[in-house]
C-alpha cells in the first residue's frame, strides 16, 4: 500500500485511495482549462492540503499508581463514586427525568380530555338552544331540505 501512512486503519486507507482517485480524475480535466482557473485550483488544493488534519497515534504511558488514582482494579477505570453506597443515589437521580416525563404526559392527557369535553358541551348547548328540536337533525327529510335550500338562492 502506501509507505508514508502505515498507521491508517482499513477504513481510512480506503478513504485515502478514493481521495487519490478523485484527485487524479480532477487533474485530468484541468488540461483544457485556462491558465487563471488552473492556478486558482492549484492554490485551493494547496490550502486544502494545509488544512487537512492527519491522525497521529500518540503512545500513552501508564503510571504505576494510575489504577489506584482512577479507582479501578486491573487497569479498568470507573467514573463517579464507586461502592454500594452510591447506587441508590444514582438510581434516584436517573428516575427524576422519567418521573417528569410521566407527569408531563398525564397533564397533557388531562388537558386534551378537558378540551374535548368542552367542545362536546358547546355543540350540545348549541343544539339545545336552537329553534329546531334535536330530532329534526336525524330526520332524512331535513337533510334533503338543507341540500335543496343551499342550492336555491335566497331572495
Amino acid at each position: 500500500m502506501n509507505s508514508t501512512t502505515p498507521h491508517l486503519s482499513p477504513h481510512e486507507d480506503a478513504a485515502e485511495r478514493f481521495a487519490r482517485r478523485v484527485t487524479a480524475r480532477l487533474s485530468e480535466g484541468t488540461a483544457d482549462m485556462p491558465y487563471d482557473i488552473t492556478e486558482r485550483l492549484r492554490a485551493s488544493r494547496v490550502q486544502a492540503l494545509a488544512r487537512r488534519k492527519r491522525v497521529v497515534a500518540v503512545p500513552v504511558r501508564q503510571a504505576a499508581g494510575a489504577a489506584a488514582v482512577l479507582g479501578g482494579k486491573g487497569g479498568a477505570a470507573m467514573l463517579g463514586r464507586g461502592g454500594e453506597r452510591g447506587k441508590w443515589w444514582r438510581a434516584l437521580v436517573s428516575a427524576i427525568p422519567l418521573t417528569a416525563l410521566a407527569v408531563g404526559l398525564v397533564v397533557i392527557n388531562m388537558s386534551q380530555d378537558e378540551k374535548g369535553l368542552h367542545e362536546v358541551a358547546e355543540v350540545d348547548a348549541a343544539l339545545l338552544t336552537d329553534d329546531l328540536p334535536p330530532s329534526a337533525y336525524s330526520d332524512p327529510g331535513f337533510v334533503q331540505f338543507l341540500k335543496t335550500s343551499a342550492q336555491t338562492p335566497n331572495r
